[in-house]
């Protein structure tokens, strides 16, 4: 390769690399956003189980015992 075509700042030299750095950067505080927001979201939605007592291993009616708190007041 010659030495004048060479050049740091071409797409796949230094301004490739920060083009990449800024995409991937850029992904992770748009996924991170989502995901905090989807837990800000369902933070307040807790669970009680009622009759607990009564809940066997291997049945299909457990989750009869499961209570949304937040949709019951």
């Amino acid at each position: 390769m010659e030495d004048s075509s060479r050049n740091v700042f071409a797409f796949d030299g230094l301004l490739g690399f920060a083009v990449a750095v800024v995409v991937l950067l850029g992904a992770l505080f748009v996924l991170m956003y989502f995901a905090i927001g989807a837990q800000n979201n369902h933070a307040s939605d807790y669970y009680d189980i009622k009759d607990e007592k009564s809940i066997k291993m291997f049945d299909k009616d457990n989750a009869k015992h499961i209570v949304d708190v937040k949709g019951a007041q």
